[in-house]
């Protein structure tokens, strides 16, 4: 059973019955209930393709959001051969909201790095939600900055709500953490390529993302701040979140036409927790090609080309 949002209950009550008549079916051998199966399977699905058809701003935040998304690690684990984490900042502590590495992909050595979320409570805790703090930041410098040493490309696969804004953080100076790591992605001499798996928040994002190419997955959202954080500030009501989301344009298909982004990655309909695997193939196939689209380009080019790139968003609307 998927772990249903507010929106989909037409499709969770079709797909609820579906599962009665099966478990009826393997029950009681006597009583055929393919055809009764067959005809549900089908509303179902034309009412989860009516869904997700018109899915509002507010509604594909809640995609971003799923509880059952595969993140960081799925990929890593899926995409990657040979993955090393790297541990620590060397400064303070390891953060394990950030993890960062180097691995294989097809076969050439790579680093990668992105925010974790976990995926239960233990997880979940572990990885504190996905927000990073300074030293994850710290550590993402570290190895972006081992990565241009040794002419390696960087991979940055996206996923946090924001950093982490607690008052521990705010010591150990968090912003000047994200900054450095934004500058760090400026300077760096290889290719850079960045994939907003589904919510890319404000500068705990923007930090590890400032790549040579950037693409979203279907149904993820990037944006300067959350809607609810958006709603606080606007109308100092945080239940309005749907009304920011409505007005700030964080959706894939919005950041293309702004051209903030390069290019969107498909999900299966009803989201990429409805089929895993083909969101993380199709999500590898896009970065074999920006890989393949930058092979052989001079360092300090991709730097320049990475520069003018975010120095022209929002100028050409």
């Amino acid at each position: 059973m998927y772990n249903y949002l507010d929106f989909e209950k037409p499709v969770a009550d079709l797909e609820g019955q579906i599962l009665q008549l099966k478990k009826l079916s393997e029950e009681d051998g006597s009583v055929d209930m393919s055809d009764e199966i067959k005809r549900l399977e089908k509303r179902s699905s034309d009412a989860l393709r009516d869904l997700y058809r018109k899915l509002t701003p507010w509604q594909k935040t809640q995609v971003a959001r799923h509880p059952d998304r595969p993140h960081c690690l799925d990929y890593i684990n899926h995409l990657f051969t040979e993955f090393t984490p790297l541990a620590g900042d060397r400064k303070f502590a390891n953060d394990d909201a950030l993890q960062a590495g180097f691995a294989r992909f097809n076969g050439e050595a790579v680093a990668v790095l992105g925010q974790e979320k976990g995926h239960d409570t233990k997880t979940r805790l572990k990885h504190n939600f996905g927000s990073a703090r300074p030293e994850g930041y710290r550590k993402a410098v570290r190895v972006m900055e081992m990565a241009d040493r040794f002419g390696l490309p960087v991979i940055s696969l996206v996923d946090t709500a924001g950093a982490y804004p607690g008052i521990s953080a705010e010591e150990r100076g968090q912003a000047e953490a994200i900054a450095r790591s934004t500058a760090a992605c400026l300077n760096l001499k290889v290719p850079v390529i960045s994939i907003i798996l589904g919510e890319g928040g404000s500068g705990g994002a923007i930090a590890i993302a400032v790549a040579n190419r950037v693409y979203m997955l279907e149904n993820s959202i990037y944006s300067v701040i959350s809607p609810e954080g958006a709603a606080s500030i606007l109308w100092h009501d945080s239940t309005r979140a749907k009304d920011a989301a409505a007005n700030m344009r964080i959706t894939a298909q919005d950041l293309l036409e702004l051209k903030v982004i390069d290019g969107i990655i498909p999900e299966a309909m009803g989201g990429a927790h409805r089929d895993r695997v083909a969101a993380m193939n199709a999500t590898g196939e896009v970065i074999a090609a920006a890989l393949r689209s930058m092979q052989g380009v001079d360092g300090e080019a991709l730097k320049q080309e990475r520069r003018k790139k975010f120095l022209e968003i929002g100028r050409n609307i």
